[in-house]
């Protein structure tokens, strides 16, 4: 049977794997996918979680861009293939490298195989926390404060910071180091052959939440400013296009090259780069006054606002507010948490850890472990809300909003002979939803209308518990949205307008959209027993931030 439609591929770089989505644009309809791990990341080199030091090497996303696409492909009639319009790529951020002069990564030269300062710095990496300071500290006292669309704060997470920890840390770096490149904008530039720093179409979404970049003062940060911070950026503002584009824009047509090794025809487009989250947020179906949470190993809250609501006001705390970095002519705004399903997985690890020690059956070890976040679940959804001891703090990997601070530390308090483990994890579970809903109060006070929450991400569809609870605590109704690989398709989506093939990315969301697969409503007993542990949260958090 002949295959009808246009088609567009979606690919989704996530902290563990590289996702592939093919969907028809004529339909809506998701094709086929497929996932591949970074078979480096699994291992866990050059990561040392002592010092929240993550880094990935550029060659663990070739091969997994490689095989999700042939794997994605090879589910399809042949036809499929030869009739690929295009390809959107979305990544963590800020996830920042240091090339050479060629825009070549410096984890590909020989000397530098093997250095972590070479690699990809992922977006949780908080080795950089002196260099966000030091940003923030001259920024303050500038004749511009090139923080103020960025909540106020920079990060430890972000570009500019961890572009100067490893300038400063490794003498090899400093010599070869000529720029920067986001992993968003990499992966584009790779398939389009226009790696080369200065000539890169850089994504407007990462520059403006990560890298400090505003039309208002005419880019990035000025090279005064950047040289006064380390000499060591001296020169490097003539290093970096200075333009960014809307992630609805072409960033050129794939290289042959690049074509033949994915089985791609010629004539493929490949889209501007975006951060996951905000490709999540489209493919999730954002809107005006929508809040989509992506819920996974951290929280990153995406929020949308027309430039007439916003007008000049600047939203301090959060990770940025950037006019088209998720839909072209509207403010996208971002917030977050640091660690949401990793403070689960970090109980899950201290839990098994004997397992490690002691079984050497690996089948038998990771079939236990599989199991202990769901059973744990089961036994905490049936303890009660209105008497527990235990108040914890979700900054086990700092906070990210309202107000960065990545020094910050989790806290477990009210613990007693009588705590057990699923009254503990279910104290982690509901600061979780506390951090959540600290945001949500933030930002309403901070004046920005929010109607609708949509929930998206691994969590959200596996975990009704979980689901229930950030419902309760937050005390509105939290929609799911019914896409597994929200990233994935706002990708493809993004793609698909580039192409031509939307005329814009609400018509692309309006055809290739999946709505909402259930409804979380707060139970009402909960809410006004979790308003009250809520109240003990927020002190609980003023103390250590005092104590800190």
């Amino acid at each position: 049977m002949k295959e009808v439609g246009n088609f567009v591929i979606g690919i989704d770089y996530g902290t563990d794997s590289c996702r592939a989505l093919i969907i028809n644009t004529d339909t809506g309809e998701e094709v086929a996918s497929a996932v591949s791990l970074y078979r480096r990341w699994k291992e866990g080199k050059y990561c040392d979680p002592a010092i929240n030091q993550y880094r990935q090497h550029p060659q663990d996303y070739i091969d997994s861009l490689l095989d999700s696409v042939k794997k994605a492909l090879s589910q399809c009639p042949e036809e499929i293939a030869r009739k690929v319009k295009a390809i959107g790529i979305d990544t963590t951020a800020s996830t920042p490298c240091m090339v050479n002069e060629m825009g070549i990564p410096l984890a590909f030269m020989p000397e530098h195989s093997e250095n972590p300062n070479a690699m990809f710095i992922l977006w949780k990496d908080h080795t950089a926390i002196n260099e966000a300071n030091e940003i923030n500290e001259l920024s303050h006292s500038w004749k511009v404060d090139y923080t103020a669309y960025s909540g106020g704060i920079y990060s430890s997470e972000w570009f500019w910071s961890k572009a100067l920890h490893v300038l400063r840390l490794d003498a090899s770096i400093r010599k070869d180091a000529y720029a920067i490149i986001e992993h968003c904008d990499w992966i584009p530039a790779l398939l389009t052959g226009n790696i080369k720093p200065e000539t890169v179409k850089r994504s407007r979404c990462a520059a403006g939440h990560k890298g400090l970049w505003n039309e208002q003062w005419g880019g990035y940060p000025s090279q005064e400013f950047l040289s006064k911070l380390d000499p060591l950026f001296d020169g490097i503002y003539t290093h970096l296009s200075n333009v960014t584009y809307t992630n609805d824009v072409s960033a050129g047509q794939i290289t042959e090259e690049w074509a033949s090794k994915l089985g791609l025809p010629f004539d493929t487009i490949v889209s501007i780069g975006i951060i996951d989250a905000h490709a999540g947020a489209i493919g999730a179906g954002i809107k005006d006054k929508s809040m989509v949470k992506i819920i996974g190993t951290s929280t990153c809250d995406i929020i949308l606002s027309p430039k007439s609501v916003i007008k000049d006001k600047l939203i301090p705390g959060i990770s940025g507010q950037v006019d088209g970095s998720v839909i072209p002519d509207m403010i996208g705004m971002e917030a977050g948490q640091s660690a949401f399903g990793d403070v689960y997985a970090w109980f899950r690890d201290l839990l098994s850890w004997i397992l490690f020690e002691f079984v050497d059956d690996e089948i038998s070890k990771e079939s236990i472990i599989d199991k202990i976040i769901p059973y744990l679940s089961e036994k905490a959804q049936s303890l009660p809300t209105d008497n527990s001891s235990l108040v914890s703090l979700d900054w086990l990997n700092g906070r990210r909003t309202p107000f960065a601070d990545q020094t910050l530390k989790g806290v477990i308090s009210g613990l007693t002979l009588g705590s057990t483990p699923p009254s503990i994890f279910k104290s982690l579970v509901e600061a979780t939803a506390f951090g959540s809903k600290a945001i949500l109060e933030h930002l309403q006070m901070e004046g920005i209308i929010i109607d609708e929450v949509i929930g998206v991400g691994g969590i959200s569809k596996k975990s009704p518990y979980v689901m229930q609870t950030l419902s309760d605590v937050m005390g509105v109704p939290i929609k799911v949205a019914a896409i597994d690989q929200a990233g994935a398709l706002g990708a493809a989506m993004c793609a698909a307008t580039a192409a031509g093939l939307y005329s814009n990315i609400p018509e692309a969301q309006l055809k290739a959209g999946k709505g909402v697969d259930r409804i979380f409503y707060p139970n009402n007993e909960n809410k006004v027993n979790y308003e009250k542990l809520y109240k003990q949260y927020i002190l609980l958090g003023k103390f250590c931030e005092r104590k800190g």
